[in-house]
Protein backbone atom coordinates (compact mmCIF):
# COMPACT_ATOMS: atom_id res chain seq x y z
CA UNK A 1 0.00 0.00 0.00
CA UNK A 2 1.57 3.32 -0.96
CA UNK A 3 0.95 5.82 1.08
CA UNK A 4 1.11 10.03 0.39
CA UNK A 5 3.82 11.42 2.11
CA UNK A 6 2.25 14.53 4.21
CA UNK A 7 2.87 16.32 7.08
CA UNK A 8 0.49 15.17 9.74
CA UNK A 9 1.69 11.56 8.70
CA UNK A 10 5.30 12.15 9.04
CA UNK A 11 5.02 13.77 11.91
CA UNK A 12 2.54 10.58 13.71
CA UNK A 13 5.73 8.28 12.14
CA UNK A 14 8.37 10.52 13.68
CA UNK A 15 6.36 11.13 17.54
CA UNK A 16 5.80 7.12 17.32
CA UNK A 17 9.50 6.96 16.74
CA UNK A 18 10.26 8.91 19.66
CA UNK A 19 7.89 7.70 22.11
CA UNK A 20 8.07 3.62 21.27
CA UNK A 21 4.46 2.39 23.12
CA UNK A 22 3.13 5.59 23.82
CA UNK A 23 -0.40 5.72 23.71
CA UNK A 24 -2.56 8.03 21.22
CA UNK A 25 -3.54 10.33 23.30
CA UNK A 26 0.70 11.27 24.13
CA UNK A 27 0.82 11.24 20.35
CA UNK A 28 -1.67 13.83 19.76
CA UNK A 29 0.36 15.70 22.46
CA UNK A 30 3.52 15.04 20.90
CA UNK A 31 2.37 15.85 17.19
CA UNK A 32 0.51 19.29 18.55
CA UNK A 33 4.20 20.17 19.57
CA UNK A 34 5.58 20.06 16.16
CA UNK A 35 2.92 20.61 14.09
CA UNK A 36 0.45 22.91 16.17
CA UNK A 37 -3.17 22.22 15.97
CA UNK A 38 -4.04 18.83 14.72
CA UNK A 39 -7.68 16.73 15.77
CA UNK A 40 -7.43 13.32 17.63
CA UNK A 41 -9.55 12.15 14.96
CA UNK A 42 -6.58 13.12 12.07
CA UNK A 43 -4.31 11.44 14.84
CA UNK A 44 -6.20 8.19 14.59
CA UNK A 45 -6.54 7.79 10.88
CA UNK A 46 -3.05 8.27 10.40
CA UNK A 47 -2.16 5.59 13.09
CA UNK A 48 -4.63 3.28 11.16
CA UNK A 49 -2.91 4.50 8.09
CA UNK A 50 0.08 3.67 9.21
CA UNK A 51 -0.45 0.36 10.94
CA UNK A 52 -2.25 -0.84 7.48
CA UNK A 53 0.70 0.11 5.66
CA UNK A 54 3.40 -2.39 7.98
CA UNK A 55 5.10 1.48 9.07
CA UNK A 56 3.39 0.71 12.66
CA UNK A 57 2.88 -1.73 15.33
CA UNK A 58 -0.14 -1.32 17.27
CA UNK A 59 0.07 -3.37 20.67
CA UNK A 60 -2.92 -3.76 23.61
CA UNK A 61 -1.69 -5.50 26.53
CA UNK A 62 -4.51 -6.61 28.55
CA UNK A 63 -6.00 -3.79 30.28
CA UNK A 64 -4.27 -1.10 28.54
CA UNK A 65 -5.38 0.97 25.93
CA UNK A 66 -3.80 0.77 22.65
CA UNK A 67 -0.16 1.84 22.13
CA UNK A 68 2.19 2.09 18.73
CA UNK A 69 5.86 1.65 18.25
CA UNK A 70 7.77 1.77 14.95
CA UNK A 71 9.82 -1.20 15.75
CA UNK A 72 8.15 -3.76 13.17
CA UNK A 73 8.82 -7.02 11.16
CA UNK A 74 10.66 -8.34 13.78
CA UNK A 75 8.91 -10.67 16.44
CA UNK A 76 9.69 -9.31 19.36
CA UNK A 77 7.47 -9.36 22.36
CA UNK A 78 6.64 -6.71 25.16
CA UNK A 79 7.23 -7.12 28.87
CA UNK A 80 4.98 -5.40 31.18
CA UNK A 81 5.04 -3.74 34.61
CA UNK A 82 1.95 -4.63 36.83
CA UNK A 83 2.48 -2.02 39.19
CA UNK A 84 2.53 1.30 36.67
CA UNK A 85 2.46 -0.17 33.28
CA UNK A 86 5.91 0.74 31.96
CA UNK A 87 6.34 -1.42 28.50
CA UNK A 88 9.67 -2.07 27.57
CA UNK A 89 10.86 -4.57 24.21
CA UNK A 90 12.25 -8.47 24.46
CA UNK A 91 13.70 -9.87 21.52
CA UNK A 92 12.31 -13.08 21.07
CA UNK A 93 14.39 -16.05 23.24
CA UNK A 94 14.09 -18.61 20.59
CA UNK A 95 14.56 -16.10 17.48
CA UNK A 96 12.12 -15.93 14.49
CA UNK A 97 11.37 -19.45 12.98
CA UNK A 98 11.00 -21.15 16.06
CA UNK A 99 9.20 -19.15 17.88
CA UNK A 100 6.34 -18.73 14.85
CA UNK A 101 6.38 -22.31 14.32
CA UNK A 102 2.93 -23.64 16.39
CA UNK A 103 2.45 -27.28 17.56
CA UNK A 104 -0.78 -27.58 16.02
CA UNK A 105 -1.00 -24.50 13.49
CA UNK A 106 -4.99 -25.72 12.72
CA UNK A 107 -4.10 -24.92 9.04
CA UNK A 108 -3.31 -21.23 10.03
CA UNK A 109 -0.35 -19.45 8.03
CA UNK A 110 1.56 -18.32 10.93
CA UNK A 111 2.86 -14.95 10.58
CA UNK A 112 3.43 -13.40 13.88
CA UNK A 113 3.38 -15.01 17.60
CA UNK A 114 2.65 -12.64 20.59
CA UNK A 115 4.17 -13.11 23.79
CA UNK A 116 3.69 -10.69 26.99
CA UNK A 117 5.49 -11.06 29.93
CA UNK A 118 4.42 -9.36 33.15
CA UNK A 119 6.42 -8.10 36.20
CA UNK A 120 7.69 -5.24 38.15
CA UNK A 121 9.48 -2.72 36.57
CA UNK A 122 13.24 -1.74 38.29
CA UNK A 123 11.55 1.31 39.64
CA UNK A 124 8.91 -0.17 41.01
CA UNK A 125 10.88 -3.35 42.81
CA UNK A 126 12.70 -0.54 44.02
CA UNK A 127 10.00 1.34 45.70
Amino acid sequence: MGLRVTRPRLAVLAAVSEHPHADTDSLVDAVRAGLGAVSHQAVYDVLRALTDAGLVRRIQPAGSVARYEARVGDNHHHVVCRSCGAIADVDCATGEVPCLTAADDNGFAIDEAEVVYWGQCPACTAA
